[in-house]
């Protein structure tokens, strides 16, 4: 089995929509990381003191056949055709350990959507 992790940078207030969106499209879990960043227009500032936005990093990692699917669906669901909303990108995973107790239902799955 190829697996492949999504990252998915968005504003923290659209997270729970990321997510719940990702798991709908076939997404086991997510694990999420608070962050903050700075894009091409920076940000305001009040006294000096500069106001970021909180953003969160979203981890997908996903088998490799339904990665495009759940990139569409975060990108529609997080509406990232609008500036500043999230980024997402896709990156390959050599080995992966861990998932042993998930490997049988993926395995199903494989075999239902091919055969």
């Amino acid at each position: 089995m190829r697996f492949k992790l999504i990252f998915a940078s968005v504003k923290d207030d659209i997270t729970d929509k990321i997510v719940d969106a990702a798991k709908a499209a076939g997404a086991t879990g997510a694990t999420i990381i608070p962050a903050r960043g700075t894009g091409i227009n920076e940000a305001k500032t009040f006294f000096g003191l500069s106001l970021e936005a909180q953003t969160d990093i979203i981890l997908l990692l996903v088998e490799e056949h339904i990665v495009a699917k759940i990139l569409k669906t975060i990108q529609e669901a997080g509406e990232f055709h609008k500036p500043g909303t999230g980024i997402a990108f896709v990156v390959p995973v050599e080995h992966v350990i861990g998932l042993e107790s998930q490997m049988e239902k993926f395995k199903k799955e494989v075999r239902g959507s091919y055969f």
